[in-house]
């Protein structure tokens, strides 16, 4: 069998059908995901070891292939020859060994082509301070996140450094320069690479995914040394944020924490991607802004105040999710039970709706 136009064949259906994901698994037919639901690919066959050995071959670098063999689980990017880029991971279950896919498209959208608030951009004119994007796995964090970037790279000349794993969106360089660095193929690892950004002119931050206490307390510390820092968090909303990165810390460094994020915070944005009733996926999200109001709550500990806060600061440029999917379910994009399903607060919801 030729394995190479074979993976070609199920990428070209995945484009096709407008999906997102492809898993390919031993012992499993391939499967596609479109629309947030997964769909096997019946006619091809179930897919035996050799064929996943092949076709590991073919997308995970010898590097990454030896990480695999010792971890039995590895990230990795692959970029097909017409361009088409996927992020991936292979891992092993019950002895067995599976490929999942994420498409990235070779467009990098705008805000508004995502369907997100305006209010975003006022982020990226910033000349210092730490904005978090952040969700389940597989809600749009990191599309998001390359949307301003690539708005930054647009509008001014800024030294961006992204430090990734593995790296996504590919940017061309506009009126920015952009040095995209993968962990393990272009530094040690994302703590590295954060350190040694500080000593290379940097302006603007992009880090993939906030990993651990030290990339915490680097990302933090450049945003408050005059860098604009980008990341995401897989957390469910600003408030559990907040917590969540507090918590990383050691006990008797979070009076220390909660004042670093206090003053260098300028935001956090929250999103799910929603079933939309006329088909694919369509975004709710939650913005919190940091004002004095949020930044005494972060001192002080009172994080469990912050969702009451969002909720009435509208008038501030604030959205509360809960409002963002009553407008959505009003506009017809989106049926009241998946509201509700998506919602963390579904009394609160009810007030909306």
């Amino acid at each position: 069998m030729d394995y190479k136009r074979e993976l070609d064949d199920y990428v070209a259906v995945l484009v096709r059908e407008g999906g997102s994901d492809l898993h390919l698994a031993e012992n499993r037919y391939p499967m596609i995901r479109v629309g947030g639901f997964l769909v096997p690919l019946v006619k091809k066959g179930l897919l035996s070891r050799a064929a996943i050995d092949e076709f590991l071959a073919l997308l995970v670098s010898a590097p990454n292939r030896e990480i695999f063999a010792q971890e039995r689980e590895v990230d990795f990017s692959f970029t097909f020859k017409n361009g088409i880029r996927f992020r991936g991971n292979a891992y092993q279950r019950m002895g067995q060994v599976s490929i999942a896919l994420r498409l990235i498209p070779n467009r990098i959208r705008t805000l508004d082509e995502l369907r997100l608030p305006p209010a975003l951009a006022t982020f990226t004119r910033h000349q210092q301070g730490f904005f978090l994007v952040v969700g389940p796995v597989g809600h749009g964090k990191t599309t998001t996140l390359a949307s301003l970037i690539e708005l930054i790279n647009a509008e001014r000349a800024e030294h961006i450094i992204t430090v990734e794993d593995p790296v996504e969106y590919v940017f061309e360089p506009k009126k920015s320069m952009i040095d995209q660095r993968e962990v393990r193929t272009d530094t040690k690892d994302f703590h590295s690479g954060l350190i040694n950004m500080l000593r290379q002119d940097v302006d603007v931050v992009m880090i993939g995914e906030m990993r651990g206490t030290d990339t915490m307390q680097t990302a933090v510390t450049a945003a408050e040394t005059g860098h604009l820092v980008f990341s995401t968090l897989h957390t469910n909303n600003a408030a559990q944020t907040i917590d969540r990165i507090i918590d990383t810390f050691p006990s008797g460094q979070h009076d220390q924490i909660k004042i670093q994020l206090s003053s260098s915070l300028l935001g956090i944005f929250s999103q799910r991607l929603i079933p939309r009733v006329s088909g694919g996926l369509i975004p709710a999200f939650e913005l919190l802004i940091n004002n004095a109001a949020v930044s005494n709550l972060i001192r002080e500990g009172r994080t469990h105040e912050i969702s009451t806060v969002i909720e009435t600061g509208m008038d501030q440029g604030m959205i509360d999710i809960n409002r963002s999917l009553a407008e959505l379910v009003r506009s017809g994009e989106i049926t009241v039970d998946n509201a509700y399903q998506y919602s963390l607060n579904p009394k609160s919801l009810d007030r909306f709706l």
